[in-house]
């Protein structure tokens, strides 16, 4: 088996400063150990994460940007979710 022939996975990593972990990119490798240490060596060089996810590529399932506005139209008519109705404070962040 060559490198070529490797899996797809999909790295993501939460930074220092971040609370979310986001997508970093892509590499190949054999398995999820090998995966997650070339993406420590691949995309966090300058000691900028805390975290890394890699998840298989074949795992990822996505919806169609075609089909987006059927697809969230359901959302649409819950104003409620939306933090129209109350007010935050000063000095609350992420919320």
């Amino acid at each position: 088996m060559t490198a070529t022939d490797w899996p797809l996975w999909e790295v993501f990593v939460r930074s220092r400063r971040g609370l979310n972990h986001s997508h970093a990119g892509s590499l190949h490798a054999p398995d999820a150990e090998m995966a997650l240490r070339n993406a420590r060596d691949l995309y966090t060089r300058r000691a900028e994460g805390v975290s890394i996810w890699v998840v298989p590529s074949t795992q990822i399932t996505a919806s169609s940007p075609d089909e987006k506005d059927s697809f969230f139209e359901p959302a649409g008519d819950k104003p409620y979710r939306h933090p129209t109705f109350y007010k935050i404070p000063e000095g609350v962040r992420h919320l």
